[in-house]
C-alpha cells in the first residue's frame, strides 16, 4: 500500500471565509492526511469570531499575528515564513493554501519548484495568477457547508447544465483536446488518462468548480462524448466528431 501523503493546510483567515472549511478538509482527504492545520490571523480582531468557532472541532492551530502597523498585512508575511519552515522541515509532502490573496503566488511557485503540489482554495474574487499557479484550485463557494435541519448536511456544489457547459468554449476545447491526445488508434481514450492529461496541462483545473466531483461526471454531463464501460470497471471516452 502506498504511503499516505502528508498535507500542510495554511489558512489566511484575514481574507477567506470560514464557512467552507469542512468542504476543504473533505476535498483534501482525497489526496492524503492533513497533519498540519495552521490558521493565521489577528485573533484579537472580532471579525475572526467565525473562524475561532471552527478551530477546536477541526483540530486547527491558531497562529497569532498582531497587526503592528495599520494598513499592513502582517499575516501574509507570517504565513509565508510558516510555509517555508514547513517546506524545509521534511514533515510534509504537499501544501494547501486557503486564501484569496494573489500575493501568495510567488510562494506557490517556490513550493512547486521544490516538487511539492499546492492545492489552492479561495473565493471567486481570487486573482487569476494565484488560481493558475495552484494544482488544482477550487473556489470555496462550491464547498460551503450550509446550516440545515439535518445536522452535518452539506450543500452539493451547484452543477452547471449541459447547455451552460457547452457554452464554455475554454472548457469544451480543454476536454476535446484531452480526449484527442489520450486516444488510441481506435479513437477511444481511457478516462484515467484523459484526467491525467488535463492535470498535467492545466494543473489548476478542477471539476468541482463546475459542480462535479469527478472529471468523468463532468464529461458525461456535457453529452459531447461517447462513453463506454469495459470489463465492468474501465471507462473509455470518444469524441464522435472523429
Amino acid at each position: 500500500m502506498p504511503e499516505t501523503r502528508k498535507i500542510a493546510l495554511l489558512i489566511d483567515c484575514d481574507n477567506v471565509r470560514h464557512t467552507a472549511i469542512e468542504g476543504v478538509l473533505e476535498e483534501l482527504a482525497k489526496h492524503g492526511t492533513v497533519n498540519v492545520r495552521h490558521a493565521h490571523g489577528d485573533w484579537n480582531n472580532p471579525s475572526l469570531s467565525g473562524w475561532a468557532e471552527k478551530l477546536h472541532p477541526h483540530a486547527i492551530r491558531p497562529m497569532q499575528q498582531f497587526a503592528y502597523t495599520k494598513g499592513k498585512n502582517a499575516t501574509d508575511s507570517a504565513m509565508i515564513i510558516d510555509a517555508m519552515d514547513l517546506l524545509y522541515s521534511g514533515n510534509v509532502d504537499a501544501f494547501a493554501l486557503m486564501t484569496s490573496d494573489s500575493d501568495f503566488t510567488p510562494l506557490v511557485l517556490r513550493i512547486l519548484e521544490s516538487g511539492f503540489p499546492v492545492y489552492g482554495f479561495g473565493e471567486k474574487k481570487t486573482p487569476r495568477p494565484f488560481v493558475d499557479s495552484c494544482s488544482p484550485f477550487i473556489y470555496i463557494e462550491n464547498l460551503v457547508v450550509e446550516d440545515t435541519a439535518d445536522s452535518g448536511a452539506s450543500s452539493v456544489p451547484a452543477r452547471k447544465t449541459k447547455s451552460r457547459l457547452r457554452q464554455d468554449s475554454a472548457l469544451v476545447k480543454l476536454l476535446r483536446t484531452a480526449v484527442s491526445q489520450a486516444a488510441d488508434d481506435d479513437g477511444w481514450a481511457n478516462m484515467g488518462q484523459v484526467a491525467s492529461y488535463i492535470a498535467n496541462n492545466n494543473s489548476s483545473f478542477s471539476s468541482v468548480n463546475y459542480g462535479y466531483r469527478r472529471i468523468s461526471d463532468l464529461i458525461k454531463a456535457t453529452e459531447l462524448f461517447d462513453i463506454e464501460l469495459r470489463n465492468g470497471t474501465a471507462m473509455y471516452v470518444s469524441d464522435p466528431r472523429g
